[in-house]
């Protein structure tokens, strides 16, 4: 800062502070006394806000909280049904005379069970991972190659086990044999 800078901010100075002198013999006590009720009033005002400012601050973490801990309630209560057709079906009585037409009954409440898997899933954005499109290693795991005549190289030619996705996600990857 230069002399001439200093100068000017100590003349600044001295002149505010012969106005801050003049100012205080014009104001009188009383109003003294109300400048400072009205800060006391503004700092407690403060202090009120920033407390309700923490008290929602904490209520919106507690709600957070709740909302991650109950996130998979939806997806619970519609996985119910499955476990209740499970259960049926293990309760079911085999009757030795009719063994095939039990069986039968056994299979087809299997399929409608997957059935309602399907249904959930896709209700709450769980896909299947398709393999039509050629493999991709980013949806697909190659765990084999296999010569293939009917296949082009690098094109799946069996899946061992389906892969499943959550909505952009990956829970599982589909495993599956490509060609050589």
């Amino acid at each position: 800062m230069s002399k001439k800078e200093t100068q000017n901010e100590e003349e600044i100075l001295d002149e505010i502070e012969e106005n801050c002198d003049s100012i205080e013999e014009e104001v009188s006590l009383d109003e003294k006394e109300e400048l400072l009720a009205k800060i006391a009033q503004l700092e407690e005002q403060k202090l009120r806000d920033y407390a309700e400012f923490e008290n929602l601050k904490k209520r919106y973490e507690k709600e957070k909280a709740q909302s991650i801990a109950y996130a998979q309630e939806s997806f619970a209560r519609d996985m119910l049904s499955v476990i209740d057709a499970l259960d049926s079906a293990t309760s079911l009585e085999v009757d030795e005379e009719n063994l095939k037409e039990s069986l039968e009954k056994i299979k087809e409440g299997i399929e409608l069970t997957t059935e309602q898997f399907k249904k959930i899933f896709s209700k709450h954005g769980i896909e299947l991972v398709t393999v039509e499109e050629g493999f991709d290693p980013n949806f697909h795991e190659a765990i084999m190659k296999v010569d293939s005549e009917d296949v082009d190289s690098g094109e799946i030619v069996q899946v061992f086990q389906k892969g499943y996705k959550y909505k952009d996600r990956v829970l599982r990857p589909a495993m599956v044999s490509i060609a050589n």
